[in-house]
This record gives structure tokens, sequence and C-alpha cells, in this order.
């Protein structure tokens, strides 16, 4: 029967090289649009030709967002078919919470003593941010970038909730309250159709996993169509947003972009298959959120000792490298300590595979054994 042979599909699972490489990509999009874009917003403000050149390059790096959610949502739905309820949200609270949680008392202690946030400074926003449940209280998510979590997270239990009530019981009438919650969370945030690009995408690759010379050419093409539409403008992906023409175009180049790259023998898989790439994935997640606090250190100094000048190109170049230096090197002590030793102690097993994906090794790759979601 189907439910169970998807069921066995994703019992199996599978490292896509692609996928991994593209959440590294991403996490870079994200650092560099902070690079970029926070210096126009908050230093070089007046200058009009700088703030009109990092306009475009901003908007296509901070949709490197929009790729994480569809990369979550290839990755997440294997992770669900494969473990029962509680073992997966115990997986996916030891992958996230710790760090989250560490970076959030960070921030609400700062917070406390600034007030440099005051609509999150109350007690509800707090809780809230905690909780991800800020999408309903309509309160801002606690650390920076952390916004997306909030998404994640309900995706992940939505997610959990259709698979095991609708998929493997069968029960009807949980089954189809599990979907309707699915439908009503899409339908109040259209962001998460990116999330259902990639179940959809999963869907399909189980089904048609080969890829052709012809799919690669397309994937050339959706990639260009998504990064001229990104450009275009910023979207909060609220439904009015949709009236703009660019928006469907953009998501549904997106998807058929991402469907190329996870097929076997992508430009993608060759571009991104290599250690830089696989380093950059498997800390990703640390360096999406460590990234802030070191650009905003980094930042108020420059700005304190005058070392933003009029000289673009030898006050932005250092910078840049120090933010970027600075993300790497502090990204990769909070993955070991924060990241994985709370979920590798637990579960006796890496996240990924992490020593052998850095090496490259298309051998290794070949026989490691199931990513870990």
């Amino acid at each position: 029967m189907r439910s169970a042979s998807v069921v066995g599909k994703g019992a199996r699972g599978e490292h896509v090289v692609a996928a991994h490489g593209l959440r590294g990509l991403a996490s870079a999009m994200v650092v560099f649009a902070h690079i970029i874009g926070g210096p126009a917003r908050h230093v070089y403000a007046d200058n009009a030709t700088y703030v009109a050149l990092t306009r475009a390059p901003w908007h296509v790096a901070t949709f490197g967002v929009m790729l994480f959610f569809v990369i979550s949502g290839f990755v997440i739905l294997p992770s669900s078919l494969r473990y029962a309820p509680g073992e997966f949200a115990l997986r996916r609270g030891l992958r996230l919470y710790p760090l989250f949680a560490v970076l959030s008392v960070l921030f609400v202690a700062l917070n406390a003593v600034t007030d440099a946030y005051p609509k999150i400074n109350t007690p509800l926003a707090v809780v809230a941010g905690f909780t991800f449940t800020n999408l309903f209280t309509g309160t801002d998510q606690l650390t920076p970038n952390a916004w997306s979590l909030s998404y994640e997270v309900m995706f992940y239990a939505l997610t959990c909730a259709v698979v095991t009530l609708a998929v493997k019981r069968r029960d009807r009438l949980t089954g189809t309250l599990a979907v309707a919650a699915a439908l009503a969370f899409v339908l109040a945030f259209p962001i998460a159709l990116y999330f259902v690009a990639g179940v959809a995408i999963r869907l399909l690759r189980w089904r048609y996993p080969d890829g052709s010379r012809a799919t690669r050419w397309v994937e050339l093409l959706a990639f260009a169509a998504m990064t001229a539409l990104a450009s275009h403008a910023h979207y909060e992906y609220r439904w009015r947003d949709f009236r703009d023409p660019v928006v469907v175009p953009l998501i549904l180049s997106t998807a058929t972009y991402f469907y190329c790259a996870v097929a076997p023998g992508s430009w993608t898989e060759r571009l991104l298959g290599n250690r830089v790439f696989a380093y950059l994935g498997t800390i990703s997640y640390s360096l999406y959120l460590v990234h802030p606090y070191i650009y905003l250190a980094l930042r108020k100094l420059f700005v304190r000792h005058g070392l933003f000048t009029e000289d673009l190109l030898h006050s932005m170049l250092p910078f840049a490298l120090l933010v970027a230096g600075g993300s790497l090197v502090a990204s990769h002590v909070v993955h070991l300590w924060l990241e994985r030793w709370p979920y590798e102690r637990f579960f006796r097993q890496r996240i990924y595979r992490a020593d052998r994906i850095a090496r490259g090794d298309a051998a290794t790759d070949a026989t490691m054994t199931a990513q870990r979601a």
C-alpha cells in the first residue's frame, strides 16, 4: 500500500549532498546580508549610492531564509516518518533548543538592562519567545534571527501530527483534524508555502529519483529566475504581498530549482559537494543564530572608534572580514558545545557525519549512514 511504501522510504533516509551544501550557502547568504545591509541602514543611510548598490544583493541574500524553509520541508518528512512522536520531538528539541535557549537568555538579560527593545521586554513576550508561540501573541522573537525558528517549530509539530495520525495510524477523525490544522497554518502564514514545497519535492524525489541532463539545464534556468526575482524586493509573505506579480513566480522558481538541485548529478551537487560547503552546512544553524551578535558588537566597535569612514572600501572590507571570521570561529565553538554535545551525548550518535562530510570524500559519502534530520 502507498502509505506503507512512503513510511518505508522515510525510514531508510539518505544523505543529499546538495541539500546539505545549500544549508551552508543559505547561512552564508544571511551573514552576507547583515554585513552589507546593516551598515547601509545604520551607518551609511545618507549615502544614497551605497544604499542603492546594496539593495538588490541584500534582497537576494535575505532570501537564504526561504531556502532554509524549503530544506526543512525536504528533510523533516523522513524524520517524522522514521521516529515515533515522542522521539521525534526529543530529537528536534535537543537539536535546536539548547543553542536557542542560551542565546535567548543572553538577549533577555541584555535587553532587561538596556531596554533596547521595549516591546519584547515584557513577561508575555519572553514566555511566548521561549515557547515559540510568539506567532500567536503578536510579539517578536527574542534573539536575532530566531523569528524563523517559530515557523520551523510549528511546521515540525504539524508535520509530525499529520504523519502520525493520517499516515501511520490512518485515523480519519484525528488525521483530518491534523490536516485541517496544517492547512489553517498555511492560510494564516503563507510563508509556510516554502515548507510545503520542500515536502512536495521530497515526495516527488522518492517517486522519481533519477536526474537527467535536461533537468540540469532546467536547474540553471530556475536558479537564474529565482535569483532575479528574489532581487526585486524583500517580502514578509502576507497575503497582500501576493498582489505583487513577482511572489508566485518566485515561489515556483524556487521549488523548481530545489527539485532539480537535489537530483543526482545536479550542478548544485557538483558545486556545493566540497568540504567548504559541507562544513558550512554542518555549522549552518549555529552560524545563523550566532553571527548577529558578532556583527552587532563589531558594528558598535567600528562606530565608537570612527572606523566607518567615507572610504567605503577601506571601511567595509576589514569590517566584513572581521564579522565573517569572528562568526565562523564563534559558530564552530558553539556548534560543538551547544548544538552537537547535548544531542550526541543523549542519543550516542552524530547529528551529521560531520567529520566525514567535511573531508568531501566521495567514497565515504556513498556509504555513509542516513543523515539525521
